[in-house]
């Protein structure tokens, strides 16, 4: 399972891999834990096939990044994704991940694999794309993830049912 953020924190500091208790870690280790699954470091989620990446490549400059921008670095996101085999489940925590899927599947395939719309609405249909299973969901890094109970109650039912594919 590839999990992917919408972009770099503020400082490198705190990244997913960085030593010490990165931000980006701490949230997505709560993610995980309201799904029931007790992660605490990197390694953790490597051991069990998770991989924790960002869409974008740089850290945000203001509330909303461009088309372009998302775009770019989508290429980038391609690049690294790419290195891995037998993907089972996309994890999409948040719009630019949303976006950056949808720039990558369209050059490769010529199809948008996530439907348009909020993610509220389509973040309960079955999307799948040649085996591979997608959960378009909310971003659970930075500072909005503790802000709305009612986002982190479906981001913990979107791990727990990308969790039964790839335990499976």
């Amino acid at each position: 399972m590839i999990v992917i953020s919408e972009s770099m924190p503020d400082s490198i500091k705190d990244y997913f891999d960085q030593p010490g208790n990165p931000s980006f870690l701490q949230t997505t280790n709560t993610a995980f834990s309201d799904a029931g699954y007790n992660f605490t470091n990197i390694k953790d989620y490597l051991d069990n096939g998770i991989y924790l990446t960002t869409a974008l490549k740089c850290r945000k400059k203001d509330y909303l990044v461009s088309s372009e921008t998302i775009k770019n670095c989508s290429t980038l996101l391609c690049r690294e994704i790419e290195a891995f085999s037998g993907v089972k489940v996309f994890m999409l925590m948040g719009d630019f991940a949303i976006k950056c899927i949808n720039y990558i599947w369209k050059k490769k395939y010529n199809a948008k694999v996530i439907p348009a719309g909020s993610t509220y609405k389509i973040r309960t249909q079955n999307i799948e794309f040649e085996g591979v299973r997608f959960f378009p969901s909310y971003t659970q890094t930075g500072g909005s993830f503790n802000i709305e109970k009612s986002k982190r109650e479906m981001i913990a039912k979107d791990i727990q049912n990308a969790m039964k594919i790839i335990l499976n």
